[in-house]
């Protein structure tokens, strides 16, 4: 599944072990601040980071992506490990407001070897980050999402959210209090899921 989702990247080994050691590091934290769910320990190759990379596969050229509720890492340490290859210009903010994971973000940036920056904070503590792309992974429902992104997306920017089965029903519920132009991306992980790829984004 992660080597499909790495395919169209055409990347370096170095990148592939880098991702490998993601997945290590992922699997040694998670059991004591439980950065994904106990279940899918066993997939954060298959699972986790291949959901992330087809994020970056997906995503124009942009300077700027700020990463939302990063929590583990997915996408946003995914994304600092393919742009360090692919777009080393590009600069990687990750927003978490859990202490410990952010030391875990924080480290696993030093041992990758790749640049990003760590805020820790509550997302609406935060001044408006101008990101030209944002991402968020299982943080909430697509209508907070969008209040969460929003205040953080400069003009003409972009938000990419990989949503599960029921994202008809959440996006039915988001049409009902914002405007956006929307396209949809199937996942490569399942094909019940998507990933929503939202433009011009405003109140409704």
């Amino acid at each position: 599944m992660l080597a499909s989702a790495l395919e169209p990247l055409n990347v370096s080994r170095e990148t592939e072990q880098r991702l490998g050691v993601l997945a290590d590091l992922v699997q040694k934290w998670s059991p004591r601040i439980n950065l994904v769910a106990r279940s899918t320990l066993g997939e954060v190759e298959s699972r986790h980071i291949a959901d992330s990379v087809q994020l970056f596969g997906i995503a124009p050229e942009v300077t700027k992506w700020v990463d939302l509720g990063s929590g583990g890492g997915f996408p946003g340490l995914v994304i600092a490990v393919l742009a360090a290859e692919l777009r080393p210009e590009m600069s990687v903010v990750m927003v978490e407001s859990d202490t410990r994971k952010c030391v875990f973000l924080r480290t696993a940036l030093r041992e990758l070897g790749v640049e990003g920056q760590v805020m820790q904070s509550r997302i609406e503590a935060l001044s408006p980050l101008d990101a030209d792309l944002v991402s968020a992974r299982a943080l909430a429902p697509l209508p907070k999402l969008l209040g969460y992104a929003k205040r953080h997306m400069a003009i003409d920017a972009m938000a990419l959210f990989p949503k599960g089965s029921n994202w008809q029903s959440e996006l039915s519920e988001a049409r009902k209090s914002w405007h956006f132009d929307l396209e949809t991306h199937t996942s490569v992980v399942d094909p019940s899921s998507v990933i929503l790829e939202v433009r011009e984004l405003s109140n409704a």
